[in-house]
């Protein structure tokens, strides 16, 4: 099976190399440094990811990791393993189900659903799990690169 050029290591399929029903997985346990870290850089200090005692007085009873931070584990999986480098995100839904808490352990599972040979383009199934709890449900739009330029 060809794939794009290898750029450090960095590989990517064609359009042409993918089927419905491919998939790929990442996974990553969260941790408070994630949490810090994802504040600083998004700017979002909600306490109800960074304070406990004020999470605590909320229906989820304790922190909970950003929903964008468990999200991004999907954008890990489209942009390094399927369909890898040279894809272009276009679009994005996202239901969040269940709350991740820190020391979860987080699967984004990203499946190909629909291919459109005319623009090359896929559609893509993107959840995430902890253990077997949907945390995230959604769909990819995502354009790929093609044999034929």
């Amino acid at each position: 099976m060809s794939t794009l050029p290898d750029f450090h290591g960095l590989r990517g399929y064609y359009f042409e190399e993918l089927k419905v029903g491919m998939q790929e997985v990442f996974s990553r346990t969260i941790t408070d440094t994630d949490i810090k870290l994802f504040a600083g850089v998004s700017g979002d200090t909600n306490p109800m990811h960074l304070n406990e005692e004020y999470a605590q007085s909320t229906p989820f009873g304790g922190c909970i990791v950003y929903g964008m931070l468990t999200a991004s584990l999907i954008s890990a999986v489209i942009g390094t393993k399927l369909p890898g480098p040279g894809c272009i995100y276009m679009n994005q839904t996202l239901k969040f189900t269940a709350p991740v808490r820190v020391g979860d352990t987080v699967y984004a599972v990203v499946r190909v659903k629909e291919l459109f040979a005319d623009k090359k383009r896929a559609v893509l199934d993107t959840k995430c799990y902890v253990k077997d709890t949907v945390v995230i449900d959604g769909e990819a739009l995502i354009k790929v690169p093609s044999q034929q330029g």
